[in-house]
């Protein structure tokens, strides 16, 4: 089996292409590359979420580390993405693991690899690590490997809490006191997933739903998008909380829920935090963003004189720059946001907890504060589908989007393109569609935003047309 990792790690069903031989093949080629690049002595922090086995999973990553001559970190609970990460830059290790498939569907398992610096693997590692796993698996190379109890007998796998050191970390970006004394009435609901339990560890007062362990996720994926948390908004709209937090699967992504009991999305989010840390906490640093979200970040970041980046979908992208250069803060489309001063990561918690800030600061609703920024620079309206697609449709149409793209789409004229990932329709409004093939799934993604929901809705019919499917 040829594999591939995608915007962030490689993820697969689990027991069709997500095997324990599967994973045991890549857990060697991501050994053979630390120890090759001198970083197998600094040891390796290992973490899990809560889907299906994920604790197994992480116990043979653990045992073919520690056959590999590799000392372990292994956190003793399932735990958060980004926690890890900063396990991973706290400790000093050579490189981290998370097994998670994040937001995906609960029959998915996933391997993300997390670097010395705290972030995601750059494509050039998880490009060599392919290559590896390609030819470990021509040239017969054996994975070696120490049985789990062997390991820890020996001192080679040791349990550990993540929590404490990311816990002390949050406190020191985010004025917990301030938020608590505001009085906020805030529900998060963490989707069964890997971040139940630490938002409400850190502010007390904050309730939670959504938290016992459940593989199967509810029933639904673990991605805090509109049609998922149905629940949470109607807490809010019931006038007991005045916002709704929500995390995906392994915490490192966000979505919320406004006063008015309506979906706040990651363009929002980043909208509100992004004015917030440039008014409140007087920060500074260019801002980063994927090809698929908002135009606002644009204008934003006109009107403060910050230096813009956009980039393919993929916070690993995003991680780069933010080593490259001063980042203030960079996100995309699916709720994974970073700032400066942590970690070059996503991470869901930390984010939540700013947006709380930001209502604490300014005694005001998320509503209000993203309308007051509209105010200035614009209303706009965003929407995305997804269509299930074949492989082979897919293909065809990535062929002629390539080689005979559309000039005109609904009427309209496009004035400019973007084709790094995708395929992104600028127009002379400023308006923009995007389709785009899903690296990890059957999935065909369906982006646009405009100046009238309205014409959000006659773009993405546009794009199904355009599609067929």
């Amino acid at each position: 089996m040829q594999i591939t990792f995608g915007t962030d790690g490689w993820r697969g069903v689990i027991a069709r292409e997500f095997t324990v031989d599967n994973l045991s093949l890549v857990a060697q080629a991501t050994m053979d590359f630390l120890n090759r690049e001198g970083l197998g002595n600094k040891g390796l922090i290992i973490g899990y979420d809560r889907r299906f086995l994920s604790r197994d999973f992480a116990r043979r990553v653990a045992e073919v580390a520690a056959g590999n001559g590799i000392r372990v970190k292994l956190t003793d609970g399932y735990a958060p993405t980004p926690a890890v990460s900063w396990a991973v830059r706290e400790t000093g290790a050579g490189a981290g693991v998370m097994i998670t498939a994040s937001h995906n569907p609960p029959e998915y398992n996933g391997f993300k690899i997390k670097e010395a610096f705290g972030g995601s693997a750059l494509p050039t590692t998880t490009r060599v690590i392919e290559e590896i796993v390609a030819f470990n698996i021509s040239n017969n190379h054996r994975v070696i490997s120490i049985p789990y109890c062997d390991a820890l007998s020996q001192g080679l796998v040791e349990l550990f809490d993540p929590c404490e050191g990311y816990f002390h970390q949050i406190g020191r970006y985010v004025d917990l006191d301030l938020i608590t004394k505001a009085g906020i009435r805030a529900v998060v609901d963490p989707m069964y997933g890997a971040g139940c339990g630490f938002i409400p560890l850190l502010l007390p007062s904050v309730d939670e739903i959504h938290n016992i362990e459940n593989p199967s996720f509810g029933g639904q994926a673990p991605e805090p998008i509109a049609r998922h948390l149905a629940e949470l908004s109607d807490l809010v709209k019931s006038g007991k909380y005045q916002v709704g937090l929500a995390l995906d699967g392994d915490a490192d992504r966000i979505g919320a829920v406004d006063e008015q009991g309506e979906f706040f999305s990651s363009h929002n989010i980043f909208t509100v935090i992004l004015r917030h840390l440039i008014e409140y906490k007087k920060m500074s640093g260019g801002v980063v963003k994927t090809v698929s979200t908002t135009r606002m970040i644009d204008l934003l970041a006109e009107k403060f004189g910050l230096e813009l980046f956009e980039t393919p979908i993929g916070f690993k992208h995003i991680c780069g720059l933010m080593l490259e250069n001063d980042i203030l803060m960079g996100g995309e489309e699916s709720g994974g946001l970073g700032v400066k001063g942590h970690i070059p990561e996503r991470d869901g918690i930390l984010l939540g907890l700013l947006l709380l800030e930001a209502m604490a600061v300014s005694g005001k609703g998320l509503r209000q504060l993203l309308n007051e920024t509209m105010n200035e620079i614009g209303h706009f309206f965003y929407h995305r589908i997804d269509r299930t697609i074949e492989n082979s449709a897919k293909e065809l149409l990535i062929k002629n989007l390539s080689t005979n793209p559309p000039t005109e789409i609904d009427g309209q004229r496009v004035a400019a393109t973007n084709f790094s990932d995708g395929f992104k329709f600028i127009f002379e409004t400023g308006d923009w569609l995007l389709i785009r093939p899903s690296g990890t799934e059957p999935v065909l993604r369906l982006y646009s935003e405009a100046g009238s929901p309205e014409q959000v809705e006659r773009f993405l019919k546009q794009a199904v047309l355009i599609a067929g499917c």
